[in-house]
């Protein structure tokens, strides 16, 4: 699976996803759900060609393959990931921080989490402004990842579908839109 974060960076990720969204004993932690895998993986897309933004398939499909972006689309998700880098081409609406300096910058300023508990954690990111970036982006790419489709690299067993009660992906690939719509069968 293409990445962009250290190993350091992503065992640090996964015990702030797990602080801010905690086993609550019905929903998984989000780091421990695969929230933290999800997130490298996003940050890292462009690694891999086709980048890893759009897959043709489902988890359960086992169809893994990643479909091409057009320009506007890669344009989009690079400055979305990547920021505007000081490139003009990127800038047409000024500068922009892109996710991996949000998540890299932010957690080098949260330092070593491994003493902390999950209470602290979230204390320490309501004390801190120079924080709420990260803790605000973190906290929507756990929400994400939890509930996504498990081919993004989160939602690992289907742990977050399982404890909404969500059956997932059910419907095969390949279905015709009348099959989708009326799943009893096209009217006789």
């Amino acid at each position: 699976m293409p990445g962009w974060l250290t190993p350091e960076e992503l065992e640090q990720l996964t015990r702030l996803l797990d602080a801010l969204v905690p086993d609550d004993g019905v929903n998984p932690a989000a780091g421990a759900a695969g929230a933290a895998d999800y997130v490298n993986r996003l940050l890292g897309a462009f690694t891999a060609d086709p980048p890893r933004i759009w897959p043709r398939g489902t988890a359960r499909s086992g169809d893994t393959d990643w479909l091409e972006l057009g320009t506007a689309e890669t344009l989009a998700w690079r400055i979305r990931i990547e920021g505007s880098r000081s490139m003009p081409e990127r800038e047409f609406n000024g500068a922009v921080r892109g996710w991996q300096e949000i998540y890299r910058d932010g957690l080098t300023e949260i330092g070593d989490l491994s003493e902390r508990t999950g209470a602290q954690v979230r204390a320490m990111l309501q004390a801190d402004d120079r924080l709420t970036e990260l803790a605000e982006l973190a906290f929507a790419h756990a929400c994400e990842s939890l509930y996504g489709d498990p081919i993004y690299g989160g939602n690992r067993h289907e742990a977050g579908w399982t404890a909404i009660g969500f059956d997932g992906d059910v419907v095969p690939t390949g279905w015709s839109d009348d099959e989708v719509t009326n799943p009893a069968g096209p009217p006789s």
